[in-house]
């Protein structure tokens, strides 16, 4: 039997989920050995479930390891779950997922004991241990993808308050009127999204369509608002067109209100955000900072994700050895 140095990490997501192998490496971020991807079958957890052990039998035997050569595995998947019972509840990204016992599953079937979070929890532990929020003791992670989901280091230890859903500050309404996230019109989801994105390219379109400003975004979507992607006005943005980073700025500045908020209430150090922001920083941190430095009390430093595009994959494994 080798020591068992050896960690797994199972990403469920409500498209594609993800089963990765690492050896953990002292003072730095595991070492990635194998990793298997496949696509999440919609409205059937158990199938899901079965696909994710064929995957952590395949990891296992392309590297000659055991079971008993794991020291844990880590659960990262959307909420809302119960991280201290590893029970998933019924996430809105996954349909018939209705209090499954995903840890009980996985330790009966391998003997492995096993942890879950929430994945913005899972990005903000992995931030924290090895990317850009080591060294900080009180730190917020925003995801900024799909959806603006957040997680909390405070006093060194991830906050997960008494339901799993403490810092959701993409749920907090920015204003009366807006682009709909988290269950509410102008939510901080709402604006700070790709989502969000979306319906703030598709509003602007509909306002400019017969103008020189919209005809760009009209040309790319052939007329038709429902084509348009956050990408697709990103792209456009990045390359110069001016509505597109008109809607970008939007964005921006909602942000950064929605951060001067966690300033405020949890007064972090640093603010490390994925997605969106870690891809077109410039498009979105003067404005950002603009409005952050106005309105919190101590404004904090922002920064993108540390670990880039390969976040999601230490997020898992940041989780599989419950010390956080």
């Amino acid at each position: 039997m080798k020591n068992n140095e050896y960690l797994i990490g199972v990403d469920v997501g409500g498209t594609k989920c993800a089963v990765t192998l690492a050896r953990s490496v002292q003072g730095q971020p595991p070492e990635i050995l194998g990793k298997l991807k496949f696509p999440t079958e919609q409205g059937k957890p158990y199938s899901t479930l079965e696909e994710f052990m064929r995957g952590v039998d395949g990891v296992l035997a392309g590297e000659g390891l055991a079971y008993a050569d794991i020291r844990g595995i880590g659960i990262s998947c959307g909420g809302p779950l119960d991280a201290e019972r590893g029970i998933v509840l019924s996430p809105p990204n996954l349909p018939a997922w209705d209090r499954i016992h995903i840890c009980e599953y996985f330790e009966e079937r391998t003997g492995i004991k096993c942890h879950l979070q929430n994945d913005a929890n899972a990005c903000a532990i992995a931030e924290w241990k090895y990317g850009a929020g080591r060294g900080y003791d009180n730190m917020a992670f925003l995801t900024f993808g799909t959806g603006l989901g957040a997680g909390l280091i405070l006093g060194g230890r991830l906050h997960r308050g008494a339901n799993d859903m403490a810092g959701e500050i993409g749920h907090v309404r920015l204003d009366a009127d807006g682009p709909w996230g988290y269950g509410k019109r102008g939510s901080a989801e709402g604006f700070c999204s790709g989502g969000g994105i979306r319906q703030l390219g598709m509003a602007a379109l509909k306002r400019c369509a017969d103008t020189d400003e919209g005809k760009v975004l009209f040309s790319a979507c052939g007329g038709d608002p429902e084509r348009i992607t956050a990408k697709m006005i990103g792209d456009l943005a990045e390359s110069g067109d001016e509505l597109c980073r008109e809607i970008y700025k939007v964005s921006a500045r909602r942000l950064g209100a929605a951060i001067a908020i966690l300033c405020d209430v949890v007064d972090p150090q640093i603010v490390v955000i994925g997605g969106i922001y870690m891809r077109s920083k410039g498009l979105i941190e003067d404005e950002l900072m603009r409005v952050l430095n106005e309105e919190a009390l101590v404004p904090c430093k922002v920064v993108p994700a540390g670990l880039g595009e390969r976040v999601g994959d230490y997020a898992a494994l940041s989780v599989s050895t419950g010390e956080y």
